[in-house]
Protein backbone atom coordinates (compact mmCIF):
# COMPACT_ATOMS: atom_id res chain seq x y z
CA UNK A 1 0.00 0.00 0.00
CA UNK A 2 2.89 2.37 0.77
CA UNK A 3 3.52 3.35 -2.94
CA UNK A 4 0.20 4.76 -3.59
CA UNK A 5 -0.38 6.39 -0.04
CA UNK A 6 2.75 7.76 0.39
CA UNK A 7 2.75 9.38 -3.76
CA UNK A 8 -0.98 10.49 -2.60
CA UNK A 9 0.27 12.44 0.61
CA UNK A 10 3.55 13.72 -1.66
CA UNK A 11 1.15 15.43 -4.10
CA UNK A 12 -1.34 16.96 -1.13
CA UNK A 13 1.57 18.28 0.80
CA UNK A 14 2.81 20.32 -2.92
CA UNK A 15 -0.65 21.14 -3.23
CA UNK A 16 -0.65 20.17 -6.75
CA UNK A 17 -4.57 19.18 -6.59
CA UNK A 18 -5.35 22.92 -5.76
CA UNK A 19 -2.65 24.69 -8.14
CA UNK A 20 -4.17 22.65 -10.80
CA UNK A 21 -7.81 22.69 -10.41
CA UNK A 22 -7.95 22.98 -14.26
CA UNK A 23 -6.18 19.62 -15.23
CA UNK A 24 -8.08 18.12 -11.96
CA UNK A 25 -11.33 19.15 -13.59
CA UNK A 26 -10.10 17.44 -17.03
CA UNK A 27 -9.44 14.50 -15.28
CA UNK A 28 -12.95 14.20 -13.92
CA UNK A 29 -14.79 14.95 -17.21
CA UNK A 30 -13.30 12.67 -18.91
CA UNK A 31 -13.98 10.11 -15.75
CA UNK A 32 -18.11 11.03 -16.20
CA UNK A 33 -17.80 10.86 -20.26
CA UNK A 34 -15.93 7.53 -20.01
CA UNK A 35 -18.35 6.33 -17.46
CA UNK A 36 -21.79 7.20 -18.95
CA UNK A 37 -20.59 6.06 -22.31
CA UNK A 38 -19.64 2.59 -21.14
CA UNK A 39 -22.39 2.30 -18.53
CA UNK A 40 -25.32 4.69 -19.41
CA UNK A 41 -26.27 8.10 -17.43
CA UNK A 42 -28.32 6.94 -14.90
CA UNK A 43 -26.12 7.45 -11.29
CA UNK A 44 -28.02 4.95 -9.56
CA UNK A 45 -27.27 2.26 -11.66
CA UNK A 46 -23.65 3.29 -13.01
CA UNK A 47 -21.34 2.44 -9.83
CA UNK A 48 -18.44 4.15 -12.25
CA UNK A 49 -20.54 6.91 -13.17
CA UNK A 50 -21.88 7.41 -9.17
CA UNK A 51 -18.11 7.71 -8.00
CA UNK A 52 -17.15 10.24 -10.75
CA UNK A 53 -19.63 12.44 -10.21
CA UNK A 54 -19.21 12.18 -6.27
CA UNK A 55 -15.10 12.81 -7.12
CA UNK A 56 -16.67 15.72 -9.12
CA UNK A 57 -18.40 17.34 -6.22
CA UNK A 58 -16.51 16.62 -3.88
CA UNK A 59 -13.83 18.81 -6.38
CA UNK A 60 -16.49 21.48 -6.77
CA UNK A 61 -17.08 21.27 -9.97
CA UNK A 62 -20.36 23.09 -11.49
CA UNK A 63 -23.37 21.00 -11.86
CA UNK A 64 -23.59 22.32 -15.55
CA UNK A 65 -20.17 20.51 -15.83
CA UNK A 66 -21.15 16.98 -15.10
CA UNK A 67 -24.46 17.45 -16.59
CA UNK A 68 -22.74 18.08 -20.26
CA UNK A 69 -20.00 15.19 -19.66
CA UNK A 70 -22.78 12.85 -18.84
CA UNK A 71 -24.47 13.63 -21.96
CA UNK A 72 -20.97 13.76 -24.02
CA UNK A 73 -20.94 10.14 -22.27
CA UNK A 74 -24.51 8.94 -23.48
CA UNK A 75 -24.27 10.93 -27.06
CA UNK A 76 -27.10 13.60 -26.25
CA UNK A 77 -24.67 16.03 -27.27
CA UNK A 78 -21.36 16.08 -29.29
CA UNK A 79 -18.88 15.04 -27.68
CA UNK A 80 -14.92 13.71 -27.68
CA UNK A 81 -14.27 9.62 -28.44
CA UNK A 82 -11.81 8.68 -25.94
CA UNK A 83 -10.23 5.39 -25.40
CA UNK A 84 -8.68 3.30 -22.10
CA UNK A 85 -4.72 2.74 -22.05
CA UNK A 86 -2.73 1.35 -19.24
CA UNK A 87 0.66 1.32 -20.00
CA UNK A 88 3.40 -0.06 -17.51
CA UNK A 89 6.86 0.17 -16.66
CA UNK A 90 9.74 0.51 -14.39
CA UNK A 91 10.71 4.09 -13.02
CA UNK A 92 14.56 4.61 -11.80
CA UNK A 93 15.50 2.08 -8.82
CA UNK A 94 13.55 -1.07 -10.52
CA UNK A 95 9.84 1.46 -9.12
CA UNK A 96 7.21 -0.74 -11.19
CA UNK A 97 5.21 2.22 -12.23
CA UNK A 98 1.17 1.52 -14.14
CA UNK A 99 0.12 4.57 -15.95
CA UNK A 100 -3.74 4.91 -16.54
CA UNK A 101 -4.36 6.96 -19.47
CA UNK A 102 -7.82 7.98 -21.46
CA UNK A 103 -6.72 9.31 -24.97
CA UNK A 104 -8.55 10.25 -28.65
CA UNK A 105 -4.82 9.90 -30.19
CA UNK A 106 -3.04 6.36 -28.80
CA UNK A 107 0.04 7.15 -30.77
CA UNK A 108 0.62 11.02 -29.13
CA UNK A 109 -0.21 9.50 -25.90
CA UNK A 110 2.47 6.45 -25.91
CA UNK A 111 5.37 8.66 -27.80
CA UNK A 112 5.15 11.08 -24.78
CA UNK A 113 4.90 8.25 -21.86
CA UNK A 114 7.79 6.24 -23.20
CA UNK A 115 9.48 9.84 -23.34
CA UNK A 116 8.87 10.72 -19.43
CA UNK A 117 10.25 7.21 -18.59
CA UNK A 118 13.36 7.46 -20.90
CA UNK A 119 14.28 11.01 -19.58
CA UNK A 120 13.70 10.01 -16.07
CA UNK A 121 15.92 6.75 -15.90
CA UNK A 122 13.08 4.42 -16.42
CA UNK A 123 11.94 2.41 -19.30
CA UNK A 124 8.04 1.41 -20.88
CA UNK A 125 7.58 -1.96 -20.68
CA UNK A 126 5.11 -4.41 -21.86
CA UNK A 127 1.40 -5.22 -21.14
CA UNK A 128 1.60 -7.59 -18.20
CA UNK A 129 5.37 -6.58 -17.04
CA UNK A 130 4.06 -5.29 -13.39
CA UNK A 131 0.59 -5.00 -13.35
CA UNK A 132 0.57 -8.33 -11.26
CA UNK A 133 2.21 -6.45 -8.47
CA UNK A 134 -0.66 -4.59 -7.63
CA UNK A 135 -4.25 -5.54 -6.90
CA UNK A 136 -7.31 -3.48 -7.42
CA UNK A 137 -8.78 -1.92 -4.16
CA UNK A 138 -11.11 0.41 -2.92
CA UNK A 139 -8.96 2.99 -0.58
CA UNK A 140 -10.41 5.88 1.65
CA UNK A 141 -7.91 8.08 3.48
CA UNK A 142 -9.43 9.56 6.42
CA UNK A 143 -8.18 12.23 9.15
CA UNK A 144 -6.75 11.35 11.91
CA UNK A 145 -7.93 14.19 14.27
CA UNK A 146 -11.42 13.38 15.31
CA UNK A 147 -11.34 9.67 15.45
CA UNK A 148 -9.84 6.38 17.05
CA UNK A 149 -8.39 3.33 14.64
CA UNK A 150 -10.58 1.17 16.57
CA UNK A 151 -14.30 3.43 16.05
CA UNK A 152 -12.98 3.83 12.56
CA UNK A 153 -12.24 -0.42 12.40
CA UNK A 154 -16.01 -0.93 13.75
CA UNK A 155 -17.92 1.59 11.33
CA UNK A 156 -16.00 0.84 8.67
CA UNK A 157 -16.50 -3.28 8.88
CA UNK A 158 -19.80 -2.85 9.53
CA UNK A 159 -20.13 -0.78 6.48
CA UNK A 160 -18.25 -3.71 4.34
CA UNK A 161 -14.91 -2.39 4.64
CA UNK A 162 -12.20 -5.19 4.12
CA UNK A 163 -9.04 -3.57 6.40
CA UNK A 164 -8.17 -0.34 8.20
CA UNK A 165 -4.33 0.80 8.26
CA UNK A 166 -2.59 3.17 9.89
CA UNK A 167 0.22 5.39 8.84
CA UNK A 168 2.17 8.95 9.72
CA UNK A 169 -0.57 11.31 8.68
CA UNK A 170 -3.90 9.15 8.08
CA UNK A 171 -5.96 6.36 8.43
CA UNK A 172 -6.34 3.89 5.00
CA UNK A 173 -9.72 2.19 4.67
CA UNK A 174 -9.45 -0.59 2.31
CA UNK A 175 -12.47 -2.13 0.14
CA UNK A 176 -13.36 -4.02 -2.69
CA UNK A 177 -14.07 -2.36 -5.64
CA UNK A 178 -17.80 -3.65 -5.27
CA UNK A 179 -18.21 -2.22 -1.65
CA UNK A 180 -16.37 1.41 -2.16
CA UNK A 181 -19.33 3.38 -2.46
CA UNK A 182 -21.18 1.82 0.68
CA UNK A 183 -18.28 1.94 2.56
CA UNK A 184 -17.36 5.82 1.27
CA UNK A 185 -20.92 7.19 1.81
CA UNK A 186 -21.17 5.27 5.52
CA UNK A 187 -17.73 7.09 6.80
CA UNK A 188 -19.62 10.64 4.90
CA UNK A 189 -22.49 10.38 6.83
CA UNK A 190 -20.54 9.75 10.21
CA UNK A 191 -19.24 13.33 9.53
CA UNK A 192 -15.74 11.97 9.29
CA UNK A 193 -13.15 14.39 7.16
CA UNK A 194 -12.32 12.01 3.71
CA UNK A 195 -9.02 13.26 2.58
CA UNK A 196 -8.74 11.10 -0.92
CA UNK A 197 -11.13 8.64 -1.67
CA UNK A 198 -10.97 6.41 -4.86
CA UNK A 199 -10.85 2.76 -6.80
CA UNK A 200 -6.83 2.43 -7.09
CA UNK A 201 -4.26 -0.04 -8.07
CA UNK A 202 -2.33 -0.91 -4.22
CA UNK A 203 0.97 -2.28 -4.82
CA UNK A 204 1.28 -6.06 -3.07
CA UNK A 205 4.70 -5.30 -2.63
CA UNK A 206 7.25 -2.13 -2.20
CA UNK A 207 10.30 -0.93 -3.28
CA UNK A 208 12.25 1.01 -0.82
CA UNK A 209 14.51 4.07 -2.12
CA UNK A 210 17.23 5.37 0.07
CA UNK A 211 19.39 7.45 -2.81
CA UNK A 212 18.65 10.79 -3.39
CA UNK A 213 19.71 10.58 -6.90
CA UNK A 214 16.93 7.68 -7.56
CA UNK A 215 14.36 9.50 -5.52
CA UNK A 216 14.87 13.19 -7.13
CA UNK A 217 14.60 10.70 -10.90
CA UNK A 218 11.32 9.17 -9.51
CA UNK A 219 9.77 12.33 -8.26
CA UNK A 220 10.36 14.03 -11.73
CA UNK A 221 8.96 11.25 -13.43
CA UNK A 222 5.84 10.71 -11.50
CA UNK A 223 4.80 14.65 -11.93
CA UNK A 224 5.50 14.71 -15.42
CA UNK A 225 3.16 11.64 -16.02
CA UNK A 226 0.82 13.67 -13.34
CA UNK A 227 0.86 17.08 -15.52
CA UNK A 228 -0.03 14.95 -19.06
CA UNK A 229 -3.63 15.92 -20.09
CA UNK A 230 -3.75 12.12 -21.30
CA UNK A 231 -2.90 10.52 -18.10
CA UNK A 232 -5.87 9.60 -15.61
CA UNK A 233 -3.68 8.26 -12.61
CA UNK A 234 -0.08 6.71 -11.96
CA UNK A 235 0.59 4.29 -9.56
CA UNK A 236 3.56 2.79 -8.44
CA UNK A 237 5.48 0.80 -5.44
CA UNK A 238 7.85 2.91 -4.44
CA UNK A 239 8.20 3.49 -0.38
CA UNK A 240 10.57 6.91 0.10
CA UNK A 241 11.21 7.97 4.02
CA UNK A 242 9.58 11.34 5.32
CA UNK A 243 13.40 13.30 5.32
CA UNK A 244 14.10 12.22 1.33
CA UNK A 245 10.60 13.24 0.05
CA UNK A 246 11.77 16.40 2.01
CA UNK A 247 15.31 16.54 0.89
CA UNK A 248 14.13 16.90 -2.48
CA UNK A 249 11.15 18.82 -2.39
Amino acid sequence: MSGHSKWANIKRRKGAVDAKKGRVFTRLIKEIIMAARLGGGDIDGNPRLRAAVAAAKAENMPKDNISRAIKKGTGEIAGELYEEILYEGYGPGGVAVLVECMTDNRNRTVADVRHFFAKNNGNLGESGCVAWMFEKKGQIQIEKKGVTEEVLMDMALEAGADDVIEDDESFQVLTTPDSFENVREALENAKLTILDASVAMIPQNTVEVTEENIARSLMKLMDSLEDHDDVQNVYANFDIDDALIERIS
